[in-house]
């Protein structure tokens, strides 16, 4: 052969421009693209029966011998092929629908492997439109396990069969193992030859599923090398002057807060600093639940940033929140010479101050950017890629510390793939319950009104939120927080108090509704997730959420925290006409923000790892993001062989990480 695995697919006999333009549908470019081209599944046909056998509606294989076959033309214009076969036990017919060349091909007296559904065709026992092939030493389409791939209008399984066993054999003594033989012996993973059979034409389903390991392990290994090899090139250009960390200042700061950190907040601060202490910049996540205390956290933090001469600029999604950090750090910081400015769409005051806070608004605005030591993005799930990177534009090589009560599942896969590192706090405030929440059909809609009426009686508040602001012609199932607020106030709780609350009203009518509602003078308050982050309502412990299949689980969990923030049991009720019901009923069980991003990895996919989109397909062709085993087997492995500098790296094995690095688009 005159071609390589890298050659494009059009040295393949019989591959035209046509046939590559489907190929490259699939993302098949090159040979290399083809035999790397895995089955989606295996259809089962390990079961041969005799022709005896055979009952209608099932699907068999048979072997056996073809006794005649004809063709005729209906009179539709269509034609017909039927054959008679007989393996000894009796004989069964087989049919095709406009395929008149099979007459020639299923020659009188030659033996068939077969495999198909079984039916009644005019009154006898038929396949119909089976697959086929004449005997030989090896079958690749009625085999115990047939490959299924991913296909397109043009191509099918059979023709991709044929061409990658043509690949297989071909190739086979060329193949460079990318996997040391010490990381396949101590794994037990088969070879790079026996991988490929086995997930393309295995003998039994479980050397499939070994292959299938092989092939995510050895996914998940190049994207660990990969990510940890631009780490450590990153660290080495990020370099900036180390903080000098003032123990003392900050024990004293400590010591003057109202109450005492949790271990967790303590364990968070001293990682955090030990970051600071480096010449290479942070970039650490501080995950905890909604009041686990990651503010004070990231105060800490400035605190020492501005005891270095430096900024801190601290983004918020919305300006409710952002205010709240700013009235909680005026608080923290106003014994020390420090000064707090916030920056919003409708307000700026004191924008030089030692930390800002705003909202977008941060990003219009100008820095001198050797000033800024510290950038701290809140509730990061809620800003794109683009603007956290603007953002941490706005500085020349600042630390970077994003906080989120849920990281999504983007996040996540950047944690495994060594891109951030982690901060969890785990402890939640003294007296805290965790807020019950239940799944709410359509039938228990009036229970669950009384449920509410019950506990505002008792003293207690309760939000309902719903995800729209005006009636929708095209979503008319969703309820508007309008429409809902003046059916609640007239219909449902005429005898309460109720407040509205949504992201058209003006910063001073949000503030007044809120007042009125923290002060208890309003009892319910009907809301558009506007109420999401920054809220801070003590005595609020129902959440009724509308259309909940509509929102995200890492928005679910953001809304039910604003409930429970004191000692009295809270409860988060979803209310939900779709379909989509699996993915709310996770809600019900899970508490921890880490577990409802890998359900959200599992339901929606992570994004392109490495890219632009928060959600979607993966950027993985075997390996899965939820198999946190192989993914910490694999960055153990990574880790290994980077110790020596990537010395051990075999030449197969750099020119894979080449490729990866080049694929992921890193510099």
């Amino acid at each position: 052969m005159q071609f390589s695995l890298q050659s494009p697919v059009t040295e393949l006999p019989k591959i035209g421009f046509k046939t590559a333009s489907l190929l490259e549908k699939l993302g098949i470019k090159t040979l290399a693209d083809l035999l790397f081209y895995f089955p989606s599944r295996y259809e089962n046909l390990q079961d041969k029966k005799l022709i005896s056998n055979l009952q209608p509606e099932q699907k068999a294989s048979i072997e056996a011998q073809v006794w005649q076959v004809k063709t005729i033309r209906t009179y539709a214009g269509k034609f017909l092929t039927t054959a008679l076969l007989n393996d000894g036990s009796g004989s069964v017919e087989a049919v095709w629908f406009n395929q008149p060349y099979l007459e020639k091909m299923l020659k009188n007296l030659s033996r068939v492997h077969l495999a198909g559904k079984v039916s009644l065709y005019r009154g006898k026992l038929t396949f119909v439109s089976p697959t086929w092939e004449l005997e030989r030493e090896v079958v690749l389409h009625t085999a115990p396990l047939v490959p299924v791939y991913p296909q397109t209008a043009g191509l099918n399984s059979r023709w991709l069969r044929e061409k990658i066993k043509f690949l297989l054999d071909s190739f086979s003594e060329q193949l460079l193992d990318s996997l040391p033989e010490a990381i396949l012996k101590k794994e037990g993973l088969p070879t790079l030859l026996e991988a490929l059979k086995d997930i393309h034409f295995p003998k039994a389903l479980e050397a499939a599923k070994r292959a299938k390991r092989r092939f995510a392990f050895e996914e998940l290994f190049l994207l660990q090398l990969a990510s940890l090899k631009r780490k450590r090139v990153n660290q080495e250009k990020q370099k900036r002057p180390a903080f000098e960390i003032p123990e003392k200042e900050i024990e004293k700061l400590i010591k003057s807060l109202p109450f005492k950190l949790t271990n967790s907040q303590l364990k968070a601060t001293k990682e955090i600093l030990a970051d600071l202490r480096k010449t290479q910049a942070m970039n650490r996540l501080l995950q905890g639940e909604v009041g686990s205390g990651k503010t004070i956290v990231a105060a800490l933090a400035a605190f020492v940033a501005g005891s270095n001469g430096q900024r801190t600029i601290f983004m918020a999604p919305t300006e409710i929140l952002a205010k709240q950090h700013f009235r909680s750090l005026e608080t923290v910081f106003s014994k020390t010479p420090f000064s707090i400015g916030l920056a919003t769409g409708a307000e700026k005051t004191k924008v030089a101050a030692t930390v800002l806070v705003g909202t977008q608004a941060l990003l219009n605005l100008d820095f001198k950017k050797s000033e800024i030591g510290l950038v701290v993005i809140d509730e990061q799930h809620r800003f794109g890629v683009e603007q956290r990177s603007k953002l941490r534009q706005k500085a020349l090589i600042p630390n970077v510390l994003t906080l989120s009560a849920t990281p999504i599942p983007r996040t996540l896969a950047l944690i495994f793939f060594g891109e951030l590192e982690v901060s969890v706090l785990e402890d939640l405030p003294a007296g805290r319950k965790v807020a019950k929440t239940r799944l709410v059909g359509p039938e228990k809609r009036d229970a669950a009104y009384d449920f509410i009426r019950k506990h505002i009686k008792a003293g207690e508040q309760a939000f309902i939120v719903c995800p729209l602001i005006e009636e929708s012609e095209t979503l008319q199932s969703l309820r508007s927080v309008k429409k809902e607020f003046a059916f609640l106030s007239e219909e449902i709780f005429p005898e309460f108090e109720i407040g509205l609350l949504h992201g058209k009203l003006s910063s001073k009518e949000k503030g007044q509704v809120l007042d009125r509602f923290r002060s208890n003078q309003d009892q319910i308050l009907v809301a558009t997730p506007v109420v999401e982050v920054g809220i801070d309502i003590p005595n609020a412990t129902i959440i009724l959420i509308e259309g909940a299949d509509r929102f995200g689980l890492a928005s679910l969990h953001q809304l039910r925290g604003r409930v429970g923030r004191r000692e009295r049991q809270s409860f988060c009720l979803l209310f939900s006409d779709g379909e989509n019901l699996a993915r709310l009923k996770k809600m019900e069980t899970l508490t921890s923000g880490f577990a409802l991003a890998e359900t959200d990895l599992s339901f929606r996919g992570p994004g392109q790892v490495f890219g632009q989109l928060q959600a979607g397909l993966p950027d993985l062709k075997v390996a899965s993001l939820t198999d946190t085993i192989l993914i910490k087997k694999a960055r153990a492995w990574a880790e290994k062989l980077l110790q020596g500098g990537g010395r051990e790296l075999s030449a197969s094995l750099q020119n894979s990480l080449d490729k990866k690095i080049k694929d992921l688009g890193f510099d």
